[in-house]
């Protein structure tokens, strides 16, 4: 067999299996996410797979794709509404937030690895940030609705704060490679043109995307492969001008998906599966990454700064910049408890990797610990503290089946079938008498 072959092969039964095993880490309440890092891992050298794989820069590259169609996803599905009631306390969490994280995370991981404070500064600017295919990720598979104003914060924020995470690693990385005594404005200048550029060409992209939708005529099949093409289209060209592709994305998808449009409904059917194939290829490529012989010496130290960033960092950021705004004391603990570290900081943490800067192995594997152990404590107990403070809401009723209205002037229309309870109100009524809610 050849070597190409035997890595499709590896690679199908390492889908396979994460797919299959969704069902079962539903039941016992492991993330998914965690799963799929452990096949990864579990293929990898240290694994029975033995399979060595040491390409950052593909690795690098399949992570950016990955979030890319992770976030495009997440913004379709961000309904307006709660765009605009957690909006301002997002926009809190995802610049200040990160900035506050990173600062004190920073100080754990100068004390707790024995480097000086911009060193530990970089790899608090790596674990800094909330992640979107984590946040998404376990909130969907836990099917938990939470009341409107933390879901919706929580949501916008993991999609809104790469542009400050990438902007601070980016910041810092240099800094160090240029042995500056002090920073300058050009930090700050790229942190404006990444969120200015993202911002704009995210709207004006959605809206041209969305415009073409409703006007060309494609069919089922190929008008969700255009808006996929779209999604990377939007990306790339946002990255070629200097802005943030993955705020672009999300802007780009929150766009589309709060205006109606024929085939929207066949563009997220599509979409759902391609964002769960993102995260199930990323974490399998991350876990392929790591090399668990290498994380042994820096378990410890790595677990002190993950601690850290749980149980100080993070929940006095949160604090901080929930204060103008009136969230309950459970509110603010639940937000805090839910800041999970995905995808986001390993591909962060090949950033010193790409640059051959000293400390970066260490500085991969103390990020990869921390990702772990957000996904493994946190991941973990998201349902159970939501029930517990009164945050989740009932689950939504939701068509068994639906089918795709393709008639003239009904654009996004389906039929959908329900499953009527026998305990519930409608049972046994007549549809006549139902009371049914007005065309929306």
């Amino acid at each position: 067999m050849q070597p190409s072959d035997r890595l499709i092969l590896l690679a199908g039964l390492l889908m396979l299996v994460s797919v299959i095993t969704t069902r079962l880490s539903r039941r016992i309440g492991m993330p998914i996410l965690l799963v799929f890092l452990g096949f990864g891992m579990l293929a990898g050298e240290d694994g029975p797979g033995g399979l060595a794989w040491s390409d950052v820069p593909t690795s690098h590259f399949i992570g950016s794709l990955a979030l890319a169609v992770i976030l495009f996803d997440g913004g379709m599905r961000t309904q307006l509404k709660s765009f605009r009631v957690g909006l301002r306390p997002a926009l809190g969490l995802a610049t200040l937030g990160v900035l506050f994280s990173a600062a004190i995370t920073g100080l754990f991981a100068a004390w707790a690895l024995g480097f000086d404070y911009v060193e530990g500064l970089l790899i608090g600017a790596i674990v800094g940030s909330t992640d979107a295919s984590a946040v998404f990720g376990v909130l969907h598979a836990h099917g938990l609705r939470l009341k409107e104003r933390v879901g919706a914060t929580l949501e916008i924020e993991s999609g809104l704060n790469d542009p400050m995470a990438i902007f601070l690693t980016v910041a810092v990385l240099e800094w160090l490679l240029a042995g500056r005594p002090a920073l300058d404005a050009a930090p700050l200048l790229l942190f404006a043109q990444q969120m200015g550029v993202g911002a704009v060409l995210g709207l004006a992209g959605g809206y041209l995307v969305w415009l073409l939708l409703d006007r060309l005529d494609l069919g089922a099949v190929f008008t969700p492969l255009f808006a996929f093409a779209a999604g990377l289209a939007l990306y790339g060209t946002t990255a070629f001008f200097g802005g943030s592709g993955f705020l672009a994305v999300y802007l780009g998808g929150l766009v589309i998906g709060n205006r109606p449009s024929v085939g929207l409904s066949l563009v997220l059917r599509l979409h759902e599966g391609l964002a769960w194939l993102a995260q199930i290829a990323m974490f399998l490529i991350l876990g392929l990454l790591v090399t668990p012989s290498q994380i042994v010496p820096v378990a410890w130290p790595a677990l002190l700064v993950g601690l850290g960033l749980m149980f100080a960092a993070r929940p006095l950021a949160v604090w901080l910049c929930l204060l103008p705004f009136r969230f309950s004391p459970g509110e603010r603990l639940f937000i805090a408890w839910v800041g999970l570290r995905g995808a986001v900081p390993i591909v962060l943490a090949m950033f010193p990797l790409l640059a051959d800067l000293p400390h970066a192995g260490t500085m991969f594997n103390v990020a990869f610990v921390v990702v772990l152990l957000s996904l493994s404590v946190q991941g973990w107990t998201v349902a159970p503290l939501a029930r517990r403070l009164g945050l989740e809401l009932p689950p939504a009723v939701t068509p068994q089946r639906h089918v795709v209205s393709e008639l003239p002037g009904t654009p996004g229309a389906v039929f959908a079938s329900y499953v009527v309870a026998v305990n519930a109100p409608v049972a046994g009524g007549v549809l006549g008498t139902l009371g049914l809610p007005p065309a929306s």
